[in-house]
């Protein structure tokens, strides 16, 4: 069996100079998202790595209007099984389909390079990749290494890693909202979580599908995927609900992008509003990218959008036991490409910031 760790660690990392980084699979909403982020990144030098035949030009990589139009080409490269060490490249970043992600990461972290990847092809394990994706997974060995690159909750063991899973959007905004209740015990498991989100069409990826359609879409809502949503083992496995015990719905809002979910839960005993947002406060104090709202004010999609932020409100109820929470996030930043950069830069050592966040941009909602 290949050494993967060994490999990939064998290229030591140096501060002070710009990082070599691969994109494989650019055209791609989340791909075309990373591709602005890493051009834009003051550490990065990235270069885009073609797999499959395409014409390079901006109007086929920049399809949705949050990010910058580019001042400046990025450079190409052909994929091969030696592209890594022939760019000498020190990480390569994945926004591929999971079969796709699945064949080329071994060659990536064989040559030397540490790999992030953003389909869901190393989230879960052997058996819950067969059951919510349908196949066998083709190097289970690599499940055992991923790290899940949620910095909120792995910052430390993302450092080191070899292999980062980055987290799907959903999933993102959900573990978010329920972790630190989770994480103390405050939540009534026997009462049930329920988690009701919605998303930009933008979730649902690039390749064109009746459901996607514009007249489908327009002046429509709908949901789908009900309770077997693949995204639903991931929160699963952060929060530590049994499936049982978590009722999930994702819905397909009008409009390009962003998410905004809603969890209604019970807690064991009843609580003052002081300590949830107390919580909270404990639970992400580091936490740079996490706003928490006060009583008053409410997150929404236009102040996340565009921004690797997740805004969190909670609202108690009277008996001081129903509560309601909140969460929002740009699906294609904070939900994939921005989350993918947090997990490069501490991987690469930097501020975990860097290259998302601008200069006097509000950090904290309370």
């Amino acid at each position: 069996m290949h050494n993967y760790s060994q490999a990939a660690s064998s290229r030591k990392l140096r501060a002070g100079r710009k990082f070599r980084v691969g994109l494989l699979g650019y055209t791609g909403y989340s791909g075309a998202e990373l591709a602005g982020l890493l051009e834009r990144h003051p550490a990065v030098a990235p270069v885009l790595l073609d797999h499959r035949e395409v014409d390079g030009s901006v109007a086929n990589f920049q399809p949705v209007p949050c990010g910058e139009l580019r001042s400046r080409p990025l450079s190409h490269a052909r994929w091969s099984a030696t592209a890594v060490a022939e760019n000498n490249l020190e990480a390569v970043l994945t926004a591929t389909p999971p079969e796709i992600s699945i064949a080329m990461i071994p060659q990536v972290l064989a040559q030397g390079a540490r790999a992030i990847d953003l389909s869901g092809a190393f989230r879960l394990s052997a058996d819950q990749y067969r059951r919510w994706y349908g196949n066998e997974h083709a190097h289970p060995e690599l499940l055992r290494q991923a790290v899940y690159g949620l910095p909120e909750l792995y910052r430390e063991q993302i450092r080191t890693a070899c292999l980062v899973a980055n987290p799907g959007c959903y999933p993102t905004a959900a573990i978010c909202a329920l972790w630190p209740l989770l994480q103390h015990d405050w939540v009534d498991r026997a009462a049930g979580v329920v988690c009701d989100a919605k998303s930009g069409v933008t979730g649902a990826g690039k390749n064109p599908s009746p459901k996607t359609h514009f007249v489908q879409v327009s002046e429509n809502f709908s949901a789908y995927a009900i309770l077997r949503h693949r995204h639903v083992p991931e929160v699963l496995n952060s929060v530590g609900l049994e499936e049982s015990e978590f009722a999930f719905t994702a819905h397909l809002l009008p409009m390009q992008r962003g998410i905004l979910a809603t969890h209604y839960l019970r807690l064991k005993r009843a609580a003052k509003m002081g300590e949830v947002l107390d919580l909270y406060r404990s639970a992400y104090g580091e936490a740079r990218f996490i706003r928490l709202y006060p009583e008053g004010s409410q997150p929404q999609l236009s102040l996340v959008n565009g921004t690797n932020f997740c805004d969190i409100h909670c609202t108690l109820g009277q008996d001081g036991k129903r509560l309601v929470v909140v969460s929002c996030i740009d699906n294609l930043v904070k939900g994939a490409a921005g989350q993918a950069v947090q997990n490069m830069n501490l991987m690469f050592g930097l501020d975990e910031a860097e290259g998302l966040l601008e200069t006097g941009a509000k950090e904290q909602g309370s």
